[in-house]
């Protein structure tokens, strides 16, 4: 099977479909509805009464629009990645991982605040890998500092994405202050804007909820989330020690890139404690960057048969998680 999404055939997309509709199908069958545990930002909030009120409170709808979102996330992380060459060959095997670890915990796909930011974070991850070849970057630190603005709208601790953008700056251009400016008035702008319609509508009293932030330090008990965490870390960490030898060969360009993957997975980890109530569904946010170190993983591995071993293990542990335990 792993011969199949190592290769960048265009038809491979329809596999990836079937595979999709393997790894979630336990959940349609339990689907869940949309996720509200009070760190929800004002822009999800209204999205999904605008959603319960043309859909009604369907756990299915929400639960296949979850699994949407996610099929369409690994689309578009392969397109990201087979444009940058960040892998010899064109490959969609990060976006099989991605798919594979999503569903290893029933939360990362509810429908959530999580899964509408990842759509915008992919966008911003692409924008980013596109300020090395920028003579001047001031429009495109804009853009991505207000689609973190967005963000915020939607869950408003992903404003520490911003930490991602600063950093991403240092690593792929020479430092400049009026473009840090220029992204630090990107991220504010959607928040003023919507602040002020609020204001032009007489809807103030919904401004208290776009700062929905806190800090939270949890005692975590659930087996499955340890099991969902320790299998995405340990990809992790081999994808990134298996990456050292093909890194050397590559452009500069692609060694930046995998740099700034470093930096925004350490960051999507930290997001979470800044909820009001911690939950780790919002580690969604983390197996994206991730997925692409495991899909490093199993590209590494020269023996298809020891490749495909390794992916029945994990597929395995995530029929038993979902269907036994």
């Amino acid at each position: 099977m792993i011969r199949f999404f190592r290769s960048g055939n265009p038809l491979t997309v329809l596999l990836l479909l079937i595979y999709t509709l393997l790894v979630k199908f336990y959940y349609l069958l339990h689907p869940a509805a949309y996720m509200a545990d009070g760190s929800e930002g004002l822009l999800y909030d209204l999205l999904v009464k605008w959603l319960h009120i043309l859909m009604g409170n369907s756990p299915f709808f929400f639960t296949s629009l979850a699994i949407l979102l996610i099929l369409l996330q690994s689309l578009l992380l392969t397109k990201i990645i087979n444009h940058h060459r960040l892998f010899p060959k064109p490959t969609y095997l990060p976006a099989m991982c991605f798919l594979l670890f999503t569903s290893l915990l029933q939360s990362w796909n509810t429908f959530s605040p999580a899964l509408l930011v990842n759509v915008i974070m992919l966008w911003v991850f692409s924008s980013i890998t596109e300020l090395y070849t920028r003579t001047s970057a001031r429009d495109v630190v804009f853009n991505i500092g207000f689609a973190l603005g967005v963000c915020g709208l939607f869950y408003f601790p992903a404003v520490i994405f911003c930490l991602l953008l600063l950093v991403s700056m240092l690593i792929m251009r020479a430092f400049r202050l009026a473009e840090w400016i220029i992204a630090i008035l990107g991220l504010i702008c959607p928040l003023y804007l919507m602040g002020t319609y609020l204001f032009l509508t007489n809807q103030m009293a919904l401004l208290r909820k776009i700062p929905n932030i806190g800090l939270s330090l949890p005692m975590i008990t659930d087996y499955k989330v340890w099991g969902a965490m320790i299998a995405c870390l340990l990809f992790f960490v081999l994808g990134w020690l298996l990456l050292q030898r093909p890194l050397k060969k590559m452009l500069i360009q692609g060694r930046k890139i995998w740099a700034v993957l470093i930096i925004y997975v350490l960051v999507a980890v930290m997001v979470p404690f800044f909820n009001v109530e911690f939950s780790p569904a919002y580690w969604v946010l983390a197996v994206l960057p991730v997925a692409m170190f495991a899909g490093n993983v199993f590209w590494s591995i020269s023996n298809e048969t020891f490749a495909n071993v390794v992916h029945f293990i994990v597929l395995a542990y995530m029929i038993v998680m979902q269907y036994f335990s």
